[in-house]
């Protein structure tokens, strides 16, 4: 039988670029849509991109075209002082889900999470706040 089609992505710009870090001074979330456009274009499924990206690229690129968004930082409780680490263009999974991104890639907030349930409790709490968006 027929096995389900990967779905290809194409990484726009990086979570880590601020802006003018690009060459030629270029805008990150401009450089961004037109990335995706040329990705829609080109047949892929969506993208990768920042949530700040996220609705642009919808809008012009279709509810269907799939955002995968890094950079994904959970709102920090008061007095934990959660750093963005190397990320620069970071969101809420609030944010992030309310902006269009359909997946969440959320590395060491989870990895990261202190006692031996830490990774498994950040993990249900951030998909409840994905549940709440």
């Amino acid at each position: 039988g027929h096995g389900i089609a990967p779905i290809l992505l194409g990484v726009t710009v990086l979570t880590s670029v601020a802006p003018g870090e690009l060459p030629g001074g270029a805008d990150p979330s401009a450089e961004a849509a037109r990335l995706a456009v040329c990705g829609r274009e080109w047949g892929l499924g969506g993208v990768v991109c920042s949530g700040y990206e996220a609705a642009g690229i919808k809008q012009r690129c279709g509810r269907d075209f799939i955002c995968l968004t890094p950079g994904i930082r959970p709102a920090a409780p008061q007095g934990s002082g959660s750093g963005g680490d190397d990320q620069r263009r970071v969101m809420t999974p609030t944010e992030a889900v309310r902006a269009g991104s359909d997946y969440l890639v959320v590395g060491r907030p989870v990895t990261g999470a202190a006692g031996p349930d830490g990774p498994a409790e950040a993990a249900r709490r951030i998909l409840a706040e994905m549940r709440g968006a």
